[in-house]
């Protein structure tokens, strides 16, 4: 099916569903709430009675480096697939991969809400850390206007009936039920998320966010396949995240784990992330295809060098490194450690 794409002209409205999106569920899980809670512990699970005291954010590499089985054969070029960009659309060994680029529409400005605050601010100081590790673009300003949206909501489904009612009809698509696809909240994964972005060069750099032209509505978990994107997909930026999680669903989790999972898919268009790769991510965290395997319980050494090299030399001037290259760059930092 072929998604038209979305003009800059309606991004405005787009940005202010999403906000609608972020109130409402904001106010669901308020709702549901017996009152404040106490500060979370990086390492205990998402409850509503902690009672740690809140650990820090700051980012934490695995100290466990891969085994020569998890970089055996293909499986640095198969992580890097399911990792990056859209992997539906062929870009080749040698082609751009999607990231954040910088600049004032394309720098990565983390909020979480729907949990007390210690957890809201802990999960937001996470993904900011990691970014800035990766070397990633990040807004200094903590008081940003947020782009990377991180909700928790016990009814995830009513928040997204409500958005999908605006947001459909001011996404401009041609066919309403093709962005209903597009938006489509599903009850089997705990995380759903989507993205938006846009091609161009280094014009789009210091461009109002209301003013980048035509993007793209990418889902973490399409129900379409987009055949239509507005620009090569290879040769793009991030301008806005929106994760939905709900709360009962992940409830167990520790918060580090999600708070880096968040930051994995906030850094890096990722779509389908049910593979469990030989080399272990944050992404086997909730996915069935691991069956029994251990799953990690923080972002990966494989996920920072995999980020590290999508990030490396970014200036928002050209393109990322090719797969191939960003291959070579993990060895390298396997090797160096």
């Amino acid at each position: 099916m072929t998604m038209a794409p979305i003009h800059g002209n309606r991004l405005p409205r787009i940005l202010g569903a999403a906000l609608a999106l972020s109130m409402l569920s904001l106010t669901a899980v308020r709702a549901g709430s017996p009152g404040p809670a106490a500060e979370p512990s990086a390492g205990e699970p998402l409850a509503p009675d902690l009672d740690a005291e809140p650990a820090a954010a700051q980012a934490k590499e695995s100290s466990r480096a891969p085994s020569s089985q998890e970089l055996a054969g293909n499986s640095l070029a198969q992580f890097i697939v399911h990792h990056a960009t859209v992997h539906y659309v062929d870009t080749g060994a040698v082609g751009s991969l999607t990231r954040w680029r910088g600049g004032r529409p394309e720098s990565i400005c983390p909020v979480t809400a729907g949990l007390d605050p210690a957890h809201n601010d802990f999960i937001t100081a996470r993904i900011r850390a990691l970014a800035a590790e990766v070397g990633a673009p990040v807004q200094s300003d903590v008081r940003c206007k947020g782009n990377v949206q991180v909700l928790f909501t016990a009814r995830p489904e009513k928040a997204m009936a409500a958005v999908m009612k605006s947001a459909g009809e001011s996404l401009g698509v041609r066919y309403l039920h093709q962005i209903d696809k597009q938006l489509a909240f599903s009850n089997t994964h705990p995380i759903q998320g989507w993205y938006l972005t846009t091609s161009g060069g280094s014009a789009i750099l210091n461009s109002d966010p209301g003013l980048l032209g035509a993007v793209d509505l990418l889902p973490l978990w399409p129900l379409v396949i987009q055949t239509g994107l507005s620009g090569n997909p290879g040769y793009g930026g991030i301008v806005w995240v929106i994760l939905v999680i709900d709360t009962p669903k992940v409830e167990g989790y520790a918060t580090e784990a999600i708070a880096d999972y968040a930051a994995m898919v906030a850094l890096s268009v990722v779509q389908s992330p049910d593979h469990c790769d030989p080399l272990p991510s944050i992404l086997d965290l909730m996915s069935p295809s691991c069956g029994g395997r251990q799953k990690p319980t923080s972002i990966t050494a494989g996920d920072l060098a995999f980020l590290k090299a999508l990030y490396y030399r970014n200036t928002g001037l050209g393109p990322s490194l090719s797969r191939d290259d960003i291959q070579a760059n993990m060895r390298q930092q396997f090797n160096a450690r």
